[in-house]
């Protein structure tokens, strides 16, 4: 991935997740509040009023009722005032606590019924539920006067619906004051009897029945509650700032160890790239930086190296270059001086043949020269090129014509291996000058007795040209350098065998100039053969 993208990248991510996390604990931290504040606020008003409703269910007074709403107060945190529906208040928790008392919350009051809720048997017969009726009245008169009494005799008193609702009280004690109800109430109080027969002509009868009853007992009953939990202005539970902290610092602690290892990695590099550059500078050309990855920081690296490598090599080649000129210079011109002392001197007569030996190597010296500005240009890509559509076998013929003189005073056969024509679009006279050079390295490296052969194959758009020798072959060590500039597979760099050891470094620069390739196989005792191939043309392709 590009190093730009994955910066871009870290950082949106960094930022996303910052803002994703935040938002996200923030609002799930909220509703979770939310729902517990409401859950929790509905569970202690159905505490509280379900606390109260019971105290009221068995005592049938409100008489005692401070010391559990105190308790209430306590365990659920709330401020409860309690007061009948008309006003009269009961208890207070503030007061209770020994605190002036708050003003009471917005919210609407909670009522709470203490009387019983009256129950009828499923398919029970009209006459059956009025006698029910009648009987639970009355009941509930007893039942609330004895539980009303044990209550201000200070006694413990409990209660257990019966089956129509009715509290049933027991206790551990009975004060004497107190005298628990016995034998079947009598029902038939007028008055009761009246109001009961009045829902036998209603719809909703087992209702009317209810409604009767709890209004025949509401002088027995306590009355109605009105609650009041909570203070007004009460500021709502603050949000819980610990995890919204540790995540923002997470993800501050994730960001800053994410742009710690982004700059590591970035500077690290660049940092060994600015000491080996340095190196470079002060001729270290030896220096290289360490690469790893695929990102452009690595590819910077490889570029880095490439360019060392690059100019370690240019250096050692303008070193060999000079060596191997100032070689191939100084032997020759060392005797022509000689020589041309000796003559001015008069110490040597100037015979012909002395001077034709002294022309011929003047002609060395100049076909060196020329050799070596045809490779400047060649390398330089200002060698000039006529391409014209060129027969390869003509081509080989000519080389063969040329070189048979050389082949039949060295005593080694020459032969032509073409079967047919191979047109190609190139230099004609540049190609020439690479199989001339071909031919002659093979005859001077081919004993009497052996033989070259000038080879000639097409394969589909692609032509093959070979020189292949008998002669003495070319260890393998040696192929890698075999197109270097001066190179000589003759380790004393000798002159006997000819050639300036220029021609095949430029004879490679001509193939690949033609988009050609040039390649050597040679085993030693063997021979050596080496292969142009070139691209071919079509019959009706012009000449350029």
């Amino acid at each position: 991935m590009s190093f730009r993208l994955r910066v871009l990248g870290l950082l949106m991510l960094v930022a996303m997740a910052a803002t994703a996390a935040t938002g996200w604990l923030t609002l799930r931290q909220a509703n979770r509040q939310v729902q517990e504040s409401v859950t929790a606020g509905r569970q202690e008003v159905s505490r509280i009023t379900g606390d109260l409703r019971a105290y009221g269910f068995a005592h049938s007074t409100w008489e005692g009722l401070s010391p559990t709403v105190s308790r209430l107060a306590k365990d659920t945190g709330q401020r409860i005032r309690v007061a009948t529906e008309n006003d009269v208040l009961l208890a207070d928790s503030d007061a209770l606590s020994g605190r002036a008392p708050r003003p009471v919350s917005n919210q609407p009051p909670v009522l709470v019924d203490p009387r019983p809720l009256l129950r009828f048997p499923a398919r029970q017969l009209p006459r059956t539920s009025m006698k029910r009726t009648a009987t639970a009245i009355a009941q509930y008169r007893a039942e609330a006067v004895y539980a009303a009494c044990l209550t201000r005799a200070g006694v413990e008193v409990t209660a257990r619906p019966d089956d129509t609702g009715v509290p049933r009280i027991s206790t551990e004690r009975r004060p004497n004051q107190c005298e628990e109800p016995k034998g079947e109430p009598d029902p038939r109080t007028p008055q009761d009897l009246e109001a009961i027969r009045a829902c036998e002509s209603e719809q909703q009868f087992t209702t009317c029945l209810r409604r009767v009853f709890n209004e025949r007992v509401g002088s027995a009953a306590p009355p109605r509650l009105v609650i009041r939990i909570g203070v007004r202005d009460e500021s709502p539970p603050a949000l819980a700032a610990a995890p919204t902290m540790a995540v923002a610092g997470g993800v501050a602690l994730a960001a800053v160890l994410g742009a710690l290892l982004l700059s590591r990695a970035v500077l690290r590099p660049v940092r060994a790239m600015t000491l080996a550059a340095g190196g470079l500078g002060e001729g270290d050309l030896g220096r290289r930086v360490p690469v790893s990855g695929r990102d452009e920081i690595a590819q910077l690296g490889r570029a880095f190296n490439r360019m060392a490598e690059s100019i370690q090599a240019g250096e050692e080649r303008q070193r060999r270059l000079t060596g191997d000129i100032a070689h191939e210079l100084r032997t020759p011109l060392a005797n022509l001086r000689g020589y041309l002392e000796a003559l001015r001197d008069g110490v040597v007569e100037p015979t012909p043949e002395l001077l034709d030996s002294l022309h011929e190597e003047a002609l060395l010296q100049q076909r060196i020269v020329d050799d070596l500005q045809d490779l400047a240009l060649a390398e330089a890509g200002a060698l000039t090129y006529h391409r014209v559509r060129v027969d390869l076998r003509e081509l080989l013929e000519a080389a063969g014509t040329a070189h048979r003189a050389q082949a039949d005073a060295a005593g080694v056969a020459l032969r032509l291996e073409a079967p047919g024509p191979v047109d190609v679009i190139a230099d004609a006279g540049r190609l020439r000058q690479v199989v001339g050079n071909l031919v002659g390295n093979a005859l001077r490296a081919t004993a009497p007795g052996g033989t070259v052969t000038l080879a000639l194959a097409r394969q589909g758009d692609l032509a093959f040209l070979q020189v292949r020798d008998t002669g003495k072959g070319i260890p393998a060590e040696d192929l890698p350098h075999l197109f270097d500039r001066f190179w000589r597979a003759d380790a004393a760099r000798g002159r006997d065998t000819g050639g300036s050891g220029l021609g095949l470094s430029i004879a490679r620069q001509i193939v690949t100039d033609h988009q050609g390739t040039i390649a050597v196989e040679s085993t030693v005792g063997v021979g050596t053969t080496f292969t142009v191939t070139l691209a071919t043309t079509g019959p009706s392709a012009e000449a350029g």
